[in-house]
């Protein structure tokens, strides 16, 4: 079996496959300052919890965004499941041609996206991933990694608008009932709400315009993607397990073992 672990900023999405088989996936916040050890036995209480025999992984493929946390996972996998992952980087062996300058500059969730997405879906494609930051990756109708946009993710947003203003509540994020909010919760979640979905569909038009394609397909993944996804006019597919089967694509493609 495989573990693919996806190292955000702010959470940690892991998944145990058999073959093509999605057996698990969890999702944790990330913590920089947890040590290997209380890695390791998180890992075993997920493995236990699923019913999971742990002894019958045999190869880990993880990305990550969040250099720190690195040495500790690295030695919690090597510890408790006797096993050298496999990291990925831009020189990562896959069918995807980056075409982007700076490709060491690409953040490996980037690359894996794009990677799982052009194993499903139809190119020409957009993948938005609302993550910690939201991002768009372009990809040709050859499968080229063109480049991209990134913004701040919405609850960056909503943070910035409580914490620069003497008087306005934190609040949850989420769909407003109406546009024309009657009072300062419902105007703040209009304002962020609708904002951000106004300015998702406006980098996605525009990105169509560069592609100088109108038939593209538009992938949200990511936290908070269904819940964008309801008012979007440009996202045709949402598929929220995208960062993993990239992660297992990326191990199939590089066959650096069977799965």
């Amino acid at each position: 079996m495989l573990l693919v672990i996806d190292v955000g900023n702010t959470n940690i999405t892991m998944g145990v496959y058999d073959k093509e088989n999605l057996k698990a996936n969890w999702r944790i916040a990330t913590n920089k300052d947890k040590s290997s050890d209380e890695i390791g036995i998180m890992l075993l209480s997920f493995f236990d919890f699923d019913n999971i025999d742990h002894k019958k992984i045999s190869n880990v493929i993880i990305s990550s965004v969040v250099p720190p946390i690195m040495y500790s996972l690295k030695n919690a996998i090597k510890k408790y499941l006797k096993i050298e992952p496999v990291i990925v980087d831009s020189n990562i062996k896959s069918n995807l041609v980056l075409k982007s300058e700076n490709k060491h500059e690409l953040g490996a969730d980037r690359i894996v996206n794009a990677i799982g997405a052009i194993s499903i879906y139809k190119a020409p494609m957009i993948i938005v991933d609302f993550g910690t930051a939201t991002t768009f990756c372009a990809i040709s109708k050859d499968n080229e990694y063109l480049g991209g946009a990134i913004m701040p993710g919405i609850k960056i947003s909503m943070s910035a608008l409580v914490e620069k203003t003497a008087k306005l509540p934190r609040i949850e994020i989420s769909k407003p009932e109406n546009v024309i909010g009657k009072n300062t919760v419902e105007g703040m979640k209009s304002g962020v709400y609708y904002g951000y979905v106004g300015s998702v569909d406006y980098i996605v038009s525009k990105m169509k315009e560069e592609l100088g394609e109108m038939d593209v397909t538009v992938i949200a993944t990511g936290g908070l993607a269904r819940m964008i996804s309801q008012d979007s006019k440009t996202i045709t597919n949402i598929d929220s397990l995208l960062t993993l089967k990239g992660l297992r694509e990326i191990f199939v493609q590089g066959d650096y073992k069977n799965v």
